[in-house]
């Protein structure tokens, strides 16, 4: 993963529960977002539904920039509950992550 040019960095999560435990990986979800989001150097840490897909989560987030990210991702807290997360969904956490770099026209 790599800052973007005014430093911030971007991610697009997405992943889908398996069979039987959307509302369990819902609830799962929605207990995680506020931690993340008072975590230092979060910007913006929103989770999503997919409209029409029950049971299909993106989580968009920005983070200062890749400390920021890194330090999230390597936090205890993080690291408990990945095992958890696991059990809820289908395939592994890497398979859904998407890193958006914005762009602009040239002015």
């Amino acid at each position: 993963m790599n800052d973007t040019k005014n430093g911030y960095v971007t991610v697009l999560w997405e992943a889908s529960a398996k069979a039987g435990r959307e509302a369990e990986m819902k609830a799962f979800m929605t207990a995680a977002v506020t931690p993340s989001r008072n975590d230092l150097g979060n910007i913006d840490y929103e989770a999503h539904e997919v409209e029409g897909q029950p049971g299909t989560f993106i989580i968009y987030e920005r983070w200062e920039n890749r400390i920021a990210l890194d330090r999230h991702l390597n936090a205890p807290r993080m690291q408990e509950l990945v095992p958890q997360l696991l059990e809820l969904m289908e395939g592994s956490i890497e398979e859904g992550i998407r890193l958006l770099h914005p762009f602009r026209p040239v002015q």
